[in-house]
């Protein structure tokens, strides 16, 4: 059986060689070097979070509304009394989503018409491309792939340990 090394311990090992691209201006030191890479994976790490928050609402939305469309195809399987409390439990369900979708669109935009991105979000995609672009400038096209694999391990990690739902 594959021996599992732990995110931590993958993150050392990156953080510990020197995986600096070509392009990496000269004139730091490797202490400066690795200061430089913590800090862009720090950048990354912080922006796509924060953009994440309003993004991740609008992906979930397109499956909650997978989801309730399948839990009102089976409704009709349930008899009598049961089937009322099921409905109630769609219904809930529905409500969530609609409030969960007044959140994304008020988080995102400013206007009724949904047309006009919010100032600070606009901010963070163009932040996330700009640190995005500073990642491949200082470390190289490959690293960004890495930090970014890094990144959606981490956060599925998050969520697989979670406890509070």
């Amino acid at each position: 059986m594959p021996r599992l090394i732990s995110l931590a311990t993958r993150l050392r090992r990156y953080l510990s060689h020197n995986f600096l691209s070509k392009n990496m201006p000269a004139g730091f030191t490797p202490a400066e070097k690795r200061l430089i890479r913590r800090y862009l994976i720090w950048c990354y790490k912080t922006t796509k979070e924060e953009l994440e928050r309003t993004d991740r609402k609008f992906t979930q939305l397109a499956v909650d509304e997978f989801i309730l469309d399948q839990l009102r195809k089976t409704s009709h399987l349930i008899p009598g009394a049961p089937r009322e409390k099921y409905l109630q439990e769609i219904k809930k369900f529905k409500e969530y989503r609609n409030k969960k979708r007044e959140e994304a669109l008020t988080q995102k935009f400013l206007d009724q018409d949904n047309e006009i991105p919010h100032a600070n979000y606009l901010y963070l995609k163009n932040r996330l491309g700009s640190v995005e672009k500073a990642i491949v400038r200082f470390l190289g096209k490959k690293e960004l792939n890495t930090i970014g694999l890094l990144y959606e391990e981490e956060m599925t990690k998050r969520i697989l340990q979670a406890r509070d739902h």
